[in-house]
């Protein structure tokens, strides 16, 4: 029996998906790699439909996050693994349509290229487009790495590509510092080691937005094919290697984020133990922390950059198991704080040592108001901030961030400013301040130092203090325009130095953060439902809040649900809040929840709130703390527990 037989019978007994039957036929359409035809033949003579359904039910779509998906299928065929050893990765990367492999790099490059060629020509630049290229640590870097250049350069893009691992904000920086036409960074940030994905920033350094992103996304999504014909060699475009010299520059910006080196005189004993979890975070880290004179080590096992993150389950530094060995050498030696980042180091996760000696994880929320709380405070210590020029000031935050962080900001008389999630719309602000600025101060910006940038924004704009979200991604300077998880090392490492200047714990530092502006707790939640059944159910789920929305949960009626996929609203600012899939659901007794489909994994995300107030209009009071530290989870609990029945209503 032929494949195409053997593929068709399969759809009649509905054992393949008619969807998937067109893109298997797509695929083979479009490339002569033997690979694919040996592969997809595998699965089938075995009968693996629900893998072929997986790869291939729907065409892995660039979106405004770029793509992510499987380098390495569930089942892994033969033809796939070729010489390759299963305990390390497969030689060849996962055959289908709905996965991160040569055919759909090609097929993003492509489009990518075309987009910037005729963005050249309306914006009448001139030369040829340039194109900065990371990667991290993932499987198939290498690979994927070479197969963009190529055709990058082949196609007429001079690409500036860096010689080994880098941290997604390092691109970012990049871009800017190069003038580039866009960057794109190689990797699925903190996903299973089996995911790796293509992601996108434009000229300002920032993933890309509106008209940008449909604009991008329209080209790569009209090429079908693999294949392409170069230009001619004397049109084709040049490859430049960035190496140590691009490192300098950008480590000694992100020196700047320090804001009183001389805490370090009183905390000569705050010791810090940081983990790359095999990553992108161990090429910079340690060389800033002992520029800048921190008491640190690292742990060795996870210094190692290794695709598998054989330590880990998961290279999520937010998932506490994920920081278990560096909690280990924390106690061993007897550290005071633990940070790690994720893969490609735009992520950070801490923990610290609680009055009981243990070693306490934060939430994202807790880490960005501890952050947030002292830039503001320093930069008015330090009279930068003054009454005169802070509503030139601004902290922003995406909407699902803790509140606690926008009531820190505005005790303070500085602007907030919420976003959609996505870091994407926080650097979407930072580029309106930038081109708020004379004429002749934004045609040398990104030559002018951090104090004169900032002068500047004070002046004539808006001073960027510090900007956030809840996953545990954090900005405190615009010469990135993504978050910074290289940044964030040095930002929060400097409140642990003050902490410990003061004598307290962060977690003492924190409580009274809570006394003066109340007790706040997010809880996040999430259901995951992979593969194409998956896809249906989640999409369901979300179309039925907006179709159906709650009227009660928990005995509290609803008394406010806001949809933000219809669009219409406005932020702070009055600028339009673009359409997305997100839900809030207002209760009455003063909980809330959100509720948003994830863009780049298999879940729908939930969102819990719960606060505490001081009514006196004084500080809580130790036991009054207490109190509200037993009540507020509590209540979140009994919502999540009203959520999860709700779910399996709405999906009967």
């Amino acid at each position: 029996m032929s494949l195409d037989t053997q593929l068709s019978q399969a759809v009649t007994e509905g054992k393949l998906l008619e969807a998937s039957l067109k893109n298997i036929q797509a695929l083979l359409a479009g490339s002569s790699n033997p690979v694919y035809l040996a592969s997809i033949t595998e699965l089938a003579e075995a009968g693996e439909w629900t893998e072929l359904n997986d790869r291939f039910f729907t065409s892995l779509k660039f979106g405004t996050g770029g793509l992510r998906g499987r380098t390495i299928g569930k089942i892994a065929t033969k033809a796939e693994l070729g010489s390759g050893d299963p305990s390390q990765r497969p030689e060849f990367a996962c055959v289908g349509t709905n996965a991160m492999n040569e055919y759909n790099i090609s097929r993003a490059t492509q489009g990518l290229v075309a987009y910037c060629h005729n963005y050249q020509k309306k914006s009448s630049l001139p030369g040829k487009p340039k194109l900065v290229l990371a990667h991290d640590t993932r499987h198939f870097a290498t690979e994927f790495t070479n197969r963009f250049a190529k055709i990058a350069t082949e196609l007429g893009c001079d690409v500036f590509l860096f010689d080994g691992p880098r941290a997604t904000p390092q691109m970012s920086f990049a871009v800017r510092d190069l003038h580039a036409t866009a960057g794109v960074m190689l990797t699925a940030s903190h996903n299973p080691a089996h995911d790796n994905g293509y992601k996108v920033n434009f000229a300002d350094g920032a993933g890309i937005i509106e008209p940008h992103a449909t604009g991008i996304i329209t080209e790569v999504n009209a090429i079908t094919s693999e294949t392409y014909t170069p230009l001619p060699a004397d049109e084709q475009g040049q490859l430049t290697i960035l190496g140590a010299e691009a490192d300098e520059i950008y480590l000694k910006r992100v020196e700047t984020l320090m804001l009183q080196p001389q805490l370090l005189e009183k905390a000569k004993n705050l010791k810090i133990v940081f983990t790359a979890l095999h990553g992108t975070g161990g090429v910079l880290v340690p060389r800033i922390l002992k520029k800048l004179g921190f008491n640190f080590l690292t742990v060795p096992e996870q210094d190692i950059q290794d695709g598998r993150f054989p330590t880990v389950a998961s290279p999520n530094p937010e998932n506490a198991p994920t920081l278990a060995m560096a909690v280990a050498l924390a106690d061993k030696e007897g550290a005071d704080i633990i940070i790690g980042t994720d893969p490609d180091c735009d992520r950070m996760g801490v923990g610290v040592r609680n009055p009981k000696g243990e070693i306490q994880l934060l939430t994202g929320n807790q880490i960005g108001a501890l952050i947030g709380w002292y830039r503001i405070k320093t930069f008015f210590d330090l009279g930068i901030l003054n009454a005169a020029n802070k509503k030139h000031a601004v902290f922003i935050k995406t909407l699902v961030t803790t509140e606690l962080q926008s009531t820190i900001a505005e005790a303070y008389d500085i602007n907030v400013v919420n976003t959609l999630t996505g870091f994407k719309y926080i650097s979407a602000k930072l580029e309106k301040y930038e081109q708020a600025l004379p004429a002749d101060i934004r045609a040398k910006y990104r030559t002018l130092s951090d104090a004169e940038t900032r002068d500047a924004r004070l002046k004539h704009s808006q001073f960027f203090v510090f900007g956030g979200e809840e996953s545990y991604g954090y900005l405190g300077t615009d010469f990135t325009r993504d978050k910074d998880g290289n940044g964030a090392v040095v930002m929060f490492a400097e409140v642990a130095a003050y902490a410990a200047s003061e004598g307290k714990s962060l977690i003492e530092l924190l409580d009274e953060i809570y006394a003066t502006y109340g007790y706040f707790l997010e809880t996040g939640h999430s259901k995951t439902f992979e593969g194409a059944q998956g896809a249906a159910q989640i999409q369901k789920l979300a179309d039925s809040y907006v179709n159906s929305p709650p009227s009660t949960f928990d005995g509290s009626p609803v008394i406010e649900v806001k949809d933000y996929s219809k669009g219409g609203h406005l932020d702070e600012e009055g600028d339009p809040i673009p359409a997305e899939k997100m839900l809030w659901v207002y209760l009455e007794d003063g909980r809330a929840f959100a509720v948003r489909p994830s863009g780049t994994e298999p879940k729908i995300k939930y969102y819990l709130y719960g606060k505490q107030i001081p009514q006196s209009g004084d500080p809580f009071t130790t036991e009054e703390l207490a109190a509200a530290k037993q009540k507020v989870p509590a209540s979140l609990k009994a919502l999540w527990s009203a959520i999860e029945q709700d779910i399996t209503a709405r999906l009967s």
